[in-house]
């Protein structure tokens, strides 16, 4: 028979240690937890006395929109946060919110601001996952975000949250704050609230939606920018589709329900928004807002540009770019304008995702011989025609000794011959022979707004300019000598509809007598027949000139036809040297392609 065991009693002095090892782990524990409490209630106390003052929040200004259109009322653009009137709940048909609760925050009419149940599975599925998965912010702590706090992601904001939610909750109905989450919510695309968002992407009002669109509004509210559908017509169905079930799942709607849902028409597409026109946008929207001045409602823009052209003309310098890009040719501008100096086409540039610097407008370039046109008209002005000479002999300045691009000299050539075939030498005798000073003033009223350096390099266009002037003082050549001011804004009107500017037509000012700009005009026609803009040659009347910088940095085309002028630039950001491109090349072949376009 095996023996018992006996096992070993406690001691009364070993029962007495231990219960005074217990004694002090608890005690240790308590004042831990104590000096934790305390911790954690000055963190809050600190959150709260820091918290943004609540009434300035509620009644803070915002950024008014300006949103840009077309000649034709198609968007261009829109800038600045687009609100509508408040709309309640009560308004809307029901699934609208329903859709919102059932995926944002389905407890909502249950909790107190704060869903404990919500943020505990989220944080269990975060925790499994090892990354952010899901949120448990219930819609009274995204109202409280909104309204009050930013979206820096941290533990003091995450607090100020909660007590506001507290707060709101406190001061506010449920239908309230979902009103408040309504109307407040971003929605893609500059828009904010249910009532904005129907008008943006279903062109209706928000009692006027249908299921299937509720379902895809309230789908976007996890990522805006992702399930909008402009974005992602896919992106956005799919997450309807969840939306849908989740409203099934809830008891709110049938399965048959959902069936239907999903065959529902959506409200048309805004397949009339202009595509592209970003450069022009910005342009206007400086105009706008110095016409303005100070303002807090929203206003519309309608402006001189002609989608048609606008659309063409980008497409054209994208091909154009990427076709002479082994050239090192990385980008481009184009101007086209009525002959009254009304833009109907601005491309300032390839990639505007990737740079917004309009250099239609603010680059700074170096023209060339598209600079030489200021030369012969300041001649013409003074006595000369067309047939007088003048020599295209070796000349030094100084120490300069400009040449030909063919390198050659032609002796005594007319006008209309130096100008057609673009010889630096006769054209610097012409410059000194009739003035620098009245080359510059000629320029300076055409309509060049950047400073010209009064030397001998003047007549070769050394001077920077821009391509908007350049357009401007051509197009008072093709109107026969009037004063350009380049516009885009027609008119400007608020939201409900009340006009707040009208432009009126310029008084006609003549700059330049008819008979210059006649003779000028049919010598720079023979430039493009038989001269360096054969390439831009046309079936119809059409005058230009080529531009062509040192080294090959800039390359350049202007000119006009009966309706319109158009100025094309082509060079590289960084001013390096393209490889063999002249104005007469690509500059000319993609006004040529332009003018096409614009005679169709």
């Amino acid at each position: 028979m095996a023996k018992k065991t006996k096992t070993k009693k406690k001691t009364p002095k070993r029962k007495k240690r231990v219960t005074k090892q217990r004694g002090k782990i608890f005690k240790w524990l308590l004042i831990s937890c104590f000096w934790l409490f305390i911790v954690l209630v000055i963190y809050v106390g600190y959150c709260y006395v820091t918290m943004p003052n609540i009434e300035q929040a509620i009644h803070r200004t915002r950024q008014p929109s300006t949103t840009i259109t077309a000649e034709n009322g198609n968007e261009i653009q829109s800038f600045g946060s687009v609100y509508s009137s408040i709309i309640m709940p009560d308004d809307l048909p029901k699934y609208v919110s329903q859709a919102i609760v059932a995926t944002e925050d389905r407890r909502f009419y249950e909790h107190f601001g704060f869903d404990i149940i919500s943020f505990t599975r989220a944080m269990i599925i975060n925790v499994m996952h090892r990354r952010y998965v899901q949120g448990g912010s219930t819609i009274t702590q995204q109202v409280a975000k909104n309204l009050f706090l930013t979206s820096q992601k941290n533990i003091k904001r995450k607090v100020q949250e909660l007590l506001l939610a507290f707060w709101l909750e406190h001061k506010f109905t449920k239908d309230q704050i979902l009103a408040l989450y309504m109307n407040r919510v971003y929605l893609g695309n500059g828009t904010y609230g249910i009532e904005s968002a129907a008008n943006k992407y279903f062109q209706k009002t928000s009692n006027d939606l249908n299921l299937r669109e509720a379902a895809i509004l309230a789908g976007m509210l996890k990522a805006p920018s992702r399930y909008n559908p402009i974005a992602s017509k896919e992106r956005a169905n799919q997450r309807a589709k969840i939306v849908l079930q989740n409203m099934v799942n809830a008891g709110l709607i049938t399965s048959k329900q959902m069936a239907q849902a999903l065959t529902m028409r959506l409200g048309p597409e805004i397949s009339d928004k202009v595509l592209g026109g970003k450069h022009f946008a910005d342009w206007v929207y400086q105009d706008v807002n110095a016409i303005l001045g100070e303002r807090e409602e929203d206003v519309y823009v309608h402006t001189t540009l002609d989608q048609d052209i606008q659309e063409k003309a980008e497409k054209i310098l994208d091909e154009a770019i990427l076709a002479n890009r082994n050239k090192n040719v990385t980008q481009g501008a184009i101007v086209v304008m009525d002959k009254d100096g009304a833009v109907r086409a601005m491309v300032g540039g390839v990639g505007y995702e990737k740079s917004q610097f309009n250099r239609a407008v603010s680059a700074l370039r170096q023209p060339g011989s598209a600079f030489k046109p200021f030369v012969y008209l300041t001649a013409l002005q003074q006595g000369f025609t067309p047939n007088d000479k003048v020599m295209d002999s070796p000349i030094q300045i100084g120490k300069w000794r400009p040449e030909n691009i063919d390198k050659q000299y032609h002796g005594e050539v007319t006008l209309k011959e130096a100008l057609r075939q673009s010889y630096n030498l006769a054209t610097i005798d012409l410059a000194e022979r009739v003035g620098r000073r009245s080359i510059i003033a000629n320029a300076k009223k055409m309509g060049i707004t950047t400073p010209l350096v009064n030397d001998a390099t003047l007549s070769l266009g050394t001077s920077e300019v821009r391509v908007l002037d350049m357009a401007a003082a051509y197009a008072s050549l093709a109107n026969g000598g009037y004063a350009v001011w380049p516009y885009g804004i027609l008119e400007i009107f608020s939201r409900d509809g009340y006009e707040r500017y009208m432009r009126q037509a310029d008084e006609p000012r003549r700059i330049l007598d008819a008979q210059s700009v006649l003779s000028l005009s049919k010598m720079l026609e023979e430039v493009i027949n038989t001269g360096t803009g054969k390439r831009a040659r046309l079936p119809f009347f059409a005058a230009g000139k080529t531009g062509t910088s040192q080294d090959f940095r800039d390359a350049w085309f202007a000119g006009f036809t009966g309706k319109y002028v158009c100025v094309v630039w082509v060079g590289n950001d960084n001013n390096s040297p393209m490889r063999g491109i002249t104005g007469g090349t690509l500059p000319a072949e993609i006004w040529r392609r332009v003018m096409l376009e614009c005679a169709k």
